[in-house]
């Protein structure tokens, strides 16, 4: 779920931390976090915007605990954090914290499964996505908003892992280098590619001059 530009940027260049999309955006991404049992973000993107998405909504809140769930998704940073500092307002938002820990972690170490500070839980990545979607799956994560940022979302789509494409276009030409998917990226694989990967599930105004793209991806059913 991300809001982009026109031209398909993530942030403005003089200023990457300041969120493109406006209250509509923001409303329909509390209501993808409501929805959410984790959502997933990389440690470079926490580090610039230092914090991540709260749902703020009273009656979003109130449906997830009729629903017998934390008033807020489980936050999943997927890094390395390695000797990153604590001092971010992330530490203090009232929500659980699970490290996806990308680097690898020698057997001989006491604590190669003990969560760095701050963190409830670590989950050691498993060499690819599909394989670590697996592990959370086990602990009973099946719904995941993938928030960014741009290398993230670009390594989900190359293993062809998105179910559901939700994008807020906001009224902006703003060039440079932060393009929604990296322009260093390797080919995407060709199933994601063709025109009919894609369907059209819903489009709508959301205000301030933004339109929301609601595309799911096409699978068939093997066998």
């Amino acid at each position: 779920m991300l809001a982009i530009s026109i031209d398909g940027r993530l942030a403005m260049p003089f200023n990457n931390s300041k969120s493109l999309g406006g209250q509509g955006d923001r409303r329909v991404l509390e209501e993808a976090l409501a929805w959410s049992d984790g959502a997933l973000l990389g440690g470079g993107t926490l580090r610039i915007h230092r914090n991540t998405c709260l749902i703020n909504s009273a009656e979003l809140i109130q449906k997830r605990l009729s629903e017998k769930r934390t008033e807020q998704p489980i936050s999943l940073v997927a890094s390395r954090w390695e000797g990153t500092s604590l001092d971010l307002d992330f530490f203090k938002q009232p929500l659980e914290r699970w490290l996806i820990r990308t680097v690898q972690i020698t057997s001989s170490s006491p604590d190669k499964n003990i969560p760095p500070k701050g963190f409830h839980s670590m989950i050691p990545f498993a060499g690819c996505w599909s394989a670590t979607l697996k592990k959370l799956f086990e602990f009973g994560l099946s719904r995941i908003v993938l928030l960014g940022g741009a290398h993230l979302v670009s390594s989900f789509l190359q293993e062809d892992l998105v179910d559901e494409l939700q994008l807020t276009v906001v009224p902006r030409v703003i060039g440079g280098s932060y393009s929604w998917i990296p322009f260093d990226a390797n080919p995407m694989p060709k199933t994601i590619a063709e025109p009919d990967s894609w369907i059209l599930k819903s489009h709508s105004v959301l205000g301030e001059n933004e339109f929301l793209l609601r595309y799911f991806r096409k699978r068939i059913a093997s066998g």
